[in-house]
């Protein structure tokens, strides 16, 4: 087949000469003669500690493209830290995913290795190599090591959340909360709990994504040098056989990713990015599929915050694949992969090696623990809640409201001992979606009120139109669509209304007649809340951003625009 690289390479105009020239700067004779040109597309940045090691991942990477006869090429790209970034690295994730997007359409590039791992930047890199669809592979980048605190596994974020709701509580020292920081992490990698960066790795393995066995591979384990080489290999065929994601990546692709999700007690941040890497395939991909095909799935990884273990200890037991082997019956056998064989395929060897860790089908974590999609007046459009990291007491309840308007205003409040607030009351926060924080930050397990936390109580219904970390837990009602800002009725509520959760039944609702909702209209708190910023790209997102059900992507970034580029550059 022609090369793509070729377009610009070939010949002997004047253009062809600069394209050549300014890259022969050590690459052999033949370089620009039929051998792949292969993107390296690295989100290795040191404001982006969990990928700071992907240089590494990178340098195996490049040996396995040469290798094959390729050119590896390294492409820094925009990385997203997602303990650093204000005020949300979700307000980046379609800018991270657009410049990616548009430097691998406009570089002499045939195919891509993707590097992610924290967050945001796997999800930003499918969706780039969809819109541009050239063959694409993703190596992320891996969990870290487990660390210890007083002779106890820390879960980096789960712990976090749990270790300072204790000195809240005062069951805990501040002296010693701080001192666990430096136990927490212990390696180079992403949190080794099932947080969203290890959630969108075995995902985007099930999805076909990962050369099957890759995922989880702990980030300091030279298995994972191994197989960056062997991506780099297999790259290199990817693009003499024309294998883009456009091809492979289909309807069931989604289907076993939506069946891995619950398994593994994925966290929910993993349906706004499916629901947009969807969308720039034109893969016809809604909410209710994630409650039709997953809800059913039994969750079988005991791992934090649903469980007790990490994600080391998901490898050591056997991993994704011997997790999918437990729920074969319920993927879709012609869903295809990375290497050109079905996901399945891949299954026939693997085993279980720790039925603590991954439970056998019979004897699960969660019987149905798939992430549960409610709709009702609260939530015309939708919301989530994940019952396995939740109270089952609480998957049933009403309560009265405790409303704050913005993030600022909860944590004004929250510890005021004067607040109106008993344990089966329901906070509700809002102004966190797309719109109106902006980005839908990671906001929605609230902490809850220190009188309480101190009385005992360490769960409340909450609700919100923003998001939260995979690390966290709790019954959390998130991804509110309509969201506040765009005019959902969450905007309406006022502290003292009934809201009703009942989980089976699918429903969130506020006990408020419908003509008394309609004729309320959102208070001057509420509104000063939302974000209006005037210039950049704050204001390009808030304008154009699309809402949670959809998968949160801008309008004018829905679908693809393939890998042509028609005008030369000289």
């Amino acid at each position: 087949m022609k090369l793509r690289s070729a377009q610009w390479y070939a010949g002997q105009d004047r253009n062809a000469y600069i394209h050549r020239a300014w890259m022969r700067r050590g690459v052999p004779e033949d370089a620009f003669s039929g051998r792949p040109q292969i993107a390296i597309a690295n989100t290795a940045s040191d404001l982006t500690p969990c990928n700071a090691h992907l240089n590494e991942v990178a340098a195996s990477v490049r040996d396995g493209v040469y290798e094959a006869g390729g050119i590896p090429l390294d492409l820094p790209v925009v990385s997203l830290g997602e303990t650093q970034v204000r005020p949300t690295a979700m307000l980046w994730r379609n800018m991270a995913a657009m410049a990616t997007e548009e430097m691998l359409r406009a570089n002499p590039i045939d195919g891509v290795v993707l590097l992610g791992g924290c967050d945001k930047t796997i999800p930003s890199l499918l969706m780039a190599a969809a819109s541009v669809d050239l063959p694409a592979v993703v190596v992320p980048g891996g969990p870290m090591l487990t660390g210890t605190f007083r002779g106890t596994p820390l879960g980096c974020g789960t712990d976090v959340w749990r270790l300072s709701e204790e000195v809240r509580a005062g069951t805990l020292t501040q002296e010693q909360f701080t001192r666990s920081e430096s136990s927490m992490i212990r390696s180079r990698g992403h949190c080794n709990t099932m947080g969203t960066a290890s959630t969108m790795a075995l995902v985007a393995e099930a999805l076909g994504t990962v050369v099957p066995g890759t995922a989880g591979t702990p980030a300091p384990d030279s298995r994972l040098l191994q197989a960056s080489h062997r991506t780099g290999r297999l790259v290199v065929d990817m693009v003499g056989l024309d294998r883009r994601p456009g091809s492979f990546l289909t309807k069931a692709s989604f289907h076993n990713a939506i069946v891995a999700l619950a398994a593994i007690g994925g966290s929910t941040n993993a349906v706004v990015h499916l629901l947009a890497i969807a969308g720039r395939l034109g893969v016809d991909l809604t909410l209710d599929d994630f409650d039709r095909i997953g809800s059913p799935v039994p969750v079988l990884v005991d791992l934090q915050p649903a469980g007790r273990f990490l994600m080391e200890d998901l490898h050591r037991a056997g991993g994704l694949l011997a997790v999918l082997r437990e729920v074969r019956d319920l993927l879709d056998p012609d869903a295809l992969t990375v290497t050109g064989r079905p996901l399945v395929d891949h299954l026939d060897d693997a085993r279980v090696w720790d039925t603590e860790v991954i439970r056998p089908r019979s004897e699960p974590l969660v019987a149905e623990g798939g992430i549960a999609v409610l709709r009702g007046n609260l939530a015309p459009d939708g919301a989530l809640v994940k019952p396995a990291a939740a109270s089952p007491h609480l998957l049933r309840h009403r309560g009265r409201a405790v409303v704050f308007d913005s993030i600022e205003d909860f944590h004004a409040r929250i510890d005021d001992p004067d607040l109106d607030v008993d344990a089966d009351s329901v906070l509700v926060l809002r102004g966190c979606g797309p719109k109106g924080y902006p980005g839908m930050p990671e906001v929605s397990n609230m902490p809850l009120p220190r009188k309480l936390l101190e009385r005992g109580v360490r769960d409340m219904v909450r609700v919100c139109d923003g998001r939260m970390s995979g690390t966290a837990y709790g019954t959390v009602v998130l991804h509110v669509a309509p969201e506040a800002a765009a005019g959902g009725p969450l905007a309406l509520v006022r502290s003292g209304d009934v809201i009703s959760l009942d989980v089976e039944a699918r429903r969130i609702d506020v006990d408020v007649p419908a003509d008394e909702l309609a004729a309320r209209t959102p208070n001057a708190a509420t509104t000063a809340g939302f974000a209006d910023p005037a210039r950049g790209w704050e204001r390009l997102y808030v304008d154009h951003v699309r809402q949670a059900d959809t998968g949160a992507d801008l309008d004018f970034l829905v679908g693809s625009s393939g890998s042509e580029v028609s005008r030369e550059s000289h």
